[in-house]
């Protein structure tokens, strides 16, 4: 027996040691490639919206698509775990960090193309949305006020559908350039992008343990229109936003809202409007809105993100639905 265990201990070292070996030849491919923007072991709080996070164990940023593309391209072919992080909202790092590639996705070329009464804007995945939008309207060319303070970037934007206002990115979306794992990049047409309220084919595959497609580029649909007209729109939005919506450090509406509710109003309802776990409170503004109030940990997110569930769920028979995504190392099976 004892011989047998010092056999199998020998086995487990020898299979640590290759795997060391081949973790180390990975990072050195990276580092040949991408030089010092590779990276081991980086904290990921400061790149969040919420302020929360362990450490990456590689992390690398990219300028443009065609990086982007060099970066998932080698990750999946040194069969790399990866994960790309644009705006750091709507997610959720778990302290424990994330164990494999973190992308961080700095791609912001953008193009106008005239096509008689009609503009269409090509813009890489990694720009931020709102700016975008200001950008547009500046330009005179509507269509995208709605995305005016909503955080995020194109990309996370085409997948999971974000909108406000009114509008979403079905609403505006032409079409995208994916890259596919193993297979190169595709365009995908609007229809072909399956979406509905705050989904999409692509985000339904963040529940499986598959490697993602990724949004490359984006070309989305704008019209001429006055700029006056345009700053109105947007700064009505604007006012709105900041009337109705909590500031500090969150990642943005916690739950979808389920059919004929506000998730917010449910949460009010029963009775968690304020309530803290540890170093995070629900906001009393607006009770979607889990707020960090300094030194909060993910861990504790996780925790008060059950006690709304289970309370919803007991007070109304409504199973909410998370919109943050839950990304890393997570010690536990999921609640809600």
């Amino acid at each position: 027996m004892i011989k047998g265990n010092q056999q199998r201990s020998n086995e487990e070292e020898e299979q640590m040691e290759l795997q060391t070996q081949s973790l180390e030849a990975i990072q050195r491919r990276f580092q040949e490639v991408f030089g010092e923007r590779f990276q081991l072991d980086v904290s990921l709080a400061r790149y969040t919206s919420a302020r929360v996070g362990g450490p990456a164990m590689m992390f690398l940023t990219v300028n443009n698509a065609t990086e982007l593309q060099m970066a998932v391209e080698l990750a999946y072919a040194q069969r790399v775990p990866y994960f790309i992080l644009g705006g750091g909202s709507n997610i959720l790092v778990a302290d424990q960090g994330i164990a494999g590639l973190v992308i961080m996705n700095r791609a912001r070329n953008v193009h106008f193309r005239h096509t008689g009464l009609s503009v269409v804007c090509t813009v890489e995945s990694g720009m931020n949305l709102s700016s975008l939008a200001r950008q547009c309207i500046t330009k005179g060319l509507g269509g995208l006020e709605w995305a005016i303070g909503v955080p995020g970037t194109v990309g996370g934007a085409v997948v999971g559908n974000s909108g406000a206002h009114g509008g979403d990115m079905n609403g505006n979306l032409l079409a995208a350039t994916i890259w596919e794992p193993g297979r190169g990049t595709r365009i995908y047409s609007n229809e072909e992008m399956g979406y509905g309220y705050r989904d999409s084919i692509l985000k339904q595959e963040q529940r499986n343990e598959v490697p993602r497609r990724v949004v490359l580029s984006a070309e989305l649909a704008l019209k001429p229109e006055a700029v006056e007209v345009l700053m109105a729109r947007a700064d009505g939005f604007t006012a709105h936003r900041k009337q109705t919506q909590p500031a500090g450090a969150s990642m943005g509406s916690m739950f979808k809202n389920p059919e004929h509710f506000y998730a917010g109003y449910l949460i009010e309802a029963s009775g968690l409007k304020g309530y803290r776990v540890g170093k995070v409170q629900i906001s009393d503004k607006h009770a979607n809105f889990f707020i960090n109030e300094g030194e909060a940990n993910a861990e504790e997110i996780r925790a008060l993100i059950a006690e709304a569930w289970h309370a919803v769920r007991e007070q109304f028979g409504v199973e909410l639905e998370l919109e943050v995504e839950l990304v890393g190392d997570w010690q536990f099976e999921e609640e809600a």
